[in-house]
């Protein structure tokens, strides 16, 4: 998929685990670790919202366009 999900790269970087933005963004763990694990299909403007303020930072700190090799 050449969308890629570097929550983890932001996570890692405000040195905040999964079970304290889960909190932070009342989101289920098992729904934070599908988004984390690059496995998800969609996500809602909303969750991003909450993800970049609770992470302070910018939807394009935590998704990258990577395109597919042919």
């Amino acid at each position: 998929m050449p969308i890629v999900v570097n929550l983890d790269v932001m996570m890692a970087k405000r040195k905040m685990s999964l079970n304290e933005l889960s909190a932070k963004v009342d989101i289920t763990l098992a729904n934070l670790s599908i988004l984390k694990n690059n496995h998800a299909r969609a996500v809602r403007f909303t969750t991003l919202e909450a993800i970049c303020k609770a992470l302070d930072c910018q939807p394009g700190d935590i998704l990258e366009y990577v395109p597919e090799e042919e």
